[in-house]
């Protein structure tokens, strides 16, 4: 899915490097819950950062937090977390003793670079005098209680006491309040009692029926208290999980506001989450899959794809061997390969799109070196430089140029009995396609002018072009390292664990 308006203005803002006076390069953690020295990159003003939990996602937000001092002005939202130090998030405790720990950095105030750590070699951690002054946003998983549940709140519940001071969202926040809820809300305020005016709860008024947050549906409250606060401009927002009550099209609205306010008030933010929906929102240089290796050792990959992602957080034991590919063209191409030239692997096969060619070639890295825990193959498009462990499709360019190039040379006859379109109708269609300079666009336009769907016209193309263009021994060159996989496998305490020549 094409990213947003809201996403595109912010990439372009980002850019430019003209905005951004505060901006936290990276992190580095070592001696904490597993981390061994993995670096964790802010490639971008959003980043999130996906993996299956105890992945180690929570780690990277709470070190992010600990690189800082929080601004003595800063006025805190009263759901973000209060902790300041590092010993807030890592405490020593009953039943384990930090030791060894740092967490490294390297941040930019204007045209000034600061690297330090702070660090634990034994009894205390070391290095916060040193660490610069930031408005930090903590937000975690304690907003999602429901607000009955919450300490304190059920006392102020009773229909004995009354609304003592509200704060009403003005015209411009409530309007994003309805974007992000996709509803229409006469009013939404947060409000306190005469029974304690410390705790407040949301009220919101929809058809003119009002009802508190004692009565409202969790996402409501969710979103409600978090636009409440100002994000204060230029700073660090850290969220856990941030999809946590919400249905997908709320998921990506939200994500679109957070963009608008990222891109207004230069902020920074890193979330965690196991959604595809919010992964989809964002550009591949967003994304960040902490990958657990056999071994129990983290990897980060970055610009994964949705479906890659939601693949390594699930368990489907029924397919023998992992394919990876760059995307859903070159899974299509795959898998018609497969059809034509090895039937007998395409049911024992889950092929999956990672995203970037930069992930491809840290799959494959990852594969040579066995530390998969089931077979895998990972393919790289034609036109990428090889890398170890990995295999090019066939020929020389793009998945597409090679399709359409090849077809064109013997004719679109075969295209339009496999569509059910007239020969004349797709031969113009796909003819005027290639004359598109980006080449991404020839499947989509000529599938539009045939009133097809993009898949089926690219499947059929695929189709064909494995049938009677693509050479025996080109076939072979993909088939044999999946066969190889399959047949290599050693089975350790019921898991496969992944083989690739080379």
């Amino acid at each position: 899915m094409p990213i947003s308006n809201e996403m595109k203005r912010l990439k372009a803002k980002w850019l430019t490097n003209s905005g951004w006076p505060r901006r936290l390069d990276w992190i580095s953690i070592d001696g904490l819950r597993g981390w061994d020295n993995q670096r964790f990159n802010l490639g971008f003003p959003i980043m999130a950062v996906v993996g299956e939990n105890g992945a180690g996602k929570s780690t990277i937000l709470q070190s992010a937090a600990a690189v800082y001092k929080t601004e003595e002005q800063q006025v805190r939202s009263r759901y973000a977390t209060k902790a300041e130090y590092a010993s807030d998030f890592f405490p020593d405790t009953a039943w384990e003793q930090i030791n060894n720990a740092t967490i490294s950095y390297a941040l930019r105030e204007g045209d000034k670079t600061y690297q330090h750590s702070v660090r634990k070699p034994g009894g205390r951690w070391r290095g916060n005098p040193e660490r610069r002054e930031r408005a930090i946003e903590y937000i975690d998983l304690s907003r999602i209680v429901p607000v009955g549940a919450r300490r304190g709140y059920a006392r102020i519940a009773k229909p004995q006491f009354k609304e003592t001071a509200a704060e009403a969202f003005d015209q411009y926040r409530l309007a994003r309040f309805n974007q992000i809820m996709g509803r229409q809300y006469d009013l939404a305020k947060m409000a306190s009692t005469d029974a304690d005016p410390e705790r407040s709860v949301s009220v919101l008024s929809e058809n003119s029926m009002r009802y508190s947050g004692f009565h409202s549906g969790a996402g409501e409250t969710t979103v409600a208290e978090f636009l409440q606060a100002d994000l204060p401009k230029y700073g660090l927002i850290l969220i856990d999980e941030i999809e946590t009550s919400l249905h997908p099209r709320s998921q990506r609205r939200l994500i679109r506001d957070l963009a608008e306010r990222c891109r207004e008030r230069e902020l920074q933010i890193i979330l965690t989450t196991h959604s595809p929906y919010v992964l989809d929102e964002l550009p591949l240089e967003a994304r960040a899959h902490i990958l657990k290796r056999a071994d129990g050792s983290r990897e980060i990959v970055y610009g994964v794809s949705p479906d890659f992602a939601m693949s390594k957080m699930d368990d489907q034991p029924h397919f023998e061997c992992d394919l990876y590919v760059e995307d859903g063209r070159a899974g299509i191409l795959l898998q018609e390969i497969l059809t034509a030239h090895a039937p007998q692997l395409v049911q024992r096969c889950q092929i999956t799109s990672y995203g970037a060619s930069s992930v491809g070639r840290s799959l494959g890295m990852m594969a040579s070196q066995k530390r998969w825990p089931r077979s895998t193959v990972v393919f790289l498009d034609a036109d990428v430089e090889p890398a170890p462990g990995c295999v090019n499709l066939p020929g020389n360019s793009a998945p597409e140029i090679e399709v359409f190039t090849s077809i064109a040379k013997k004719g679109w006859q075969a295209i339009a009995a496999r569509t059910g379109r007239p020969y004349a109708d797709v031969a113009d269609a796909c003819t005027q396609a290639m004359i598109l300079d980006d080449h991404h666009e020839w499947v989509r336009f000529a599938a539009t002018k045939l009133l097809l769907g993009g898949d089926t016209l690219w499947q059929a193309l695929c189709a064909e072009w494995a049938t009677t263009c693509l050479p025996a021994q080109e076939a072979t060159k993909i088939k044999l390292p999946i066969e190889d996989a399959l047949i290599n496998k050693n089975v350790v305490s019921g898991q496969s664990t992944g083989v690739l020549p080379g």
